[in-house]
């Protein structure tokens, strides 16, 4: 009997755990303040529990907000300059003292923790600086609030000109909801651009339509880079003052512009190369036959192969033994004269002897 009421409490107690490990499990992060007010150049401890393990967390002092409605104005209301960096323990816990700094918007004022990489989150404690002016915070005119309600993703791809260093370009696609109690009509979004450790760039740009309450609609827009970017980028989105989400871009380098100067650096020298033969040789002074004191008889007799006319017959003759001197037919006519049987031509003069 006592071995099955030992089971039962076994039993009963592994539901409880079960029970309640999914419940912590969801809890959200918390933050706590050392005090809940100070003034310029004082400090505030700031700790927390309930974290991603080994997480990096920034913590900033930021104006016009509240815990309910988070950071209206984005980090752009904060003091980015004051700010300090914090790693969470092994379980999701961390302490850090923060300077106190006015931000740049009045308050209400809160310290606000995030998450710097991986999962977003997120946590407010209300917190005052003395000596600094408190205005309302401006009312939202359309009574409509905007929410992501799936993941954003980057659609496109690259292209042959992108290759060549063309600007990169990808459709930012998300699907909003209106959560709030009236219609949102032309909603202007702001979507920027981050490079490392850079801030962002922000664009705004308006989607054009009418989000009814309670009803959500798929958005897409245009995200581009400068021309020749490559490397890790950020694609962040922002509506109303408060960053909605975020979008990690993987940009390739441009191999193409490598290539061209590559080519470049070997084209150009040798058309140059080319260019100054062509000058060189066309300016450089020809020698002439007179200058070396030869004449054309005496250049025939260096010159290989060429024999003067004389040499050329008497080889000719050489060569061929069926022709002599007296039976060639050219010679045998040049010496062969008329004949006469008087002792002397006609025009040749008669020797008298003495008488």
């Amino acid at each position: 009997m006592n071995g099955k009421v030992r089971i039962s409490a076994l039993l009963v107690s592994l539901l409880l755990a079960l029970s309640v490990a999914p419940a912590s499990a969801a809890d959200p992060p918390t933050v706590k303040l050392s005090k809940s007010q100070a003034g310029t150049g004082g400090s505030v401890t700031v700790s927390g529990q309930g974290w991603r393990s080994r997480a990096l967390l920034m913590i900033l002092i930021c104006g016009q907000s509240v815990p309910s409605t988070g950071v209206t104005g984005g980090t752009d209301s904060c003091a980015n300059a004051d700010g300090r960096a914090v790693t969470t323990d092994a379980e999701g816990r961390f302490s850090r003292k923060l300077p106190v700094a006015e931000p740049p918007v009045p308050c209400p004022c809160v310290v606000h923790v995030a998450t710097v990489q991986g999962a977003k989150a997120e946590a407010d404690a209300v917190f005052q600086v003395a000596g600094h002016a408190v205005e309302p915070l401006p009312a939202d005119a359309s009574g409509g609030r905007l929410s992501v309600l799936t993941d954003t993703r980057l659609d496109g791809s690259g292209s042959l000109l992108t290759w060549f260093g063309a600007p990169p370009s990808r459709t930012l696609v998300f699907t909003v909801g209106n959560v709030g109690t009236s219609a949102v009509k032309n909603p202007v979004f702001q979507v920027g651009t981050s490079h490392g450790v850079f801030a962002p760039e922000w664009q705004e740009q308006q989607w054009r339509g009418t989000i009814a309450p309670g009803a959500k609609a798929r958005i897409e827009l245009p995200v581009e880079l400068a021309a020749g970017a490559h490397g890790g980028y950020t694609v962040s989105l922002k509506y109303g003052g408060k960053v909605m989400a975020e979008q990690p871009w993987g940009v390739g380098r441009p191999w193409g512009v490598t290539l061209f100067w590559i080519l470049v650096c070997l084209v150009v020298p040798a058309a140059l190369f080319r260019v100054g033969m062509a000058v060189v040789d066309r300016v450089r002074p020809r020698p002439r036959l007179r200058r070396h004191g030869l004449r054309l008889p005496e250049l025939a007799l260096r010159l290989p192969g060429l024999k003067p006319r004389e040499e050329a017959r008497h080889s000719m003759s050489s060569t061929l033994p069926w022709f002599t001197p007296d039976s060639d037919p050219g010679t045998a006519g040049r010496l062969s004269a008329p004949h006469d049987d008087s002792p002397t031509s006609p025009t040749t003069p008669t020797r008298k002897g003495p008488t």
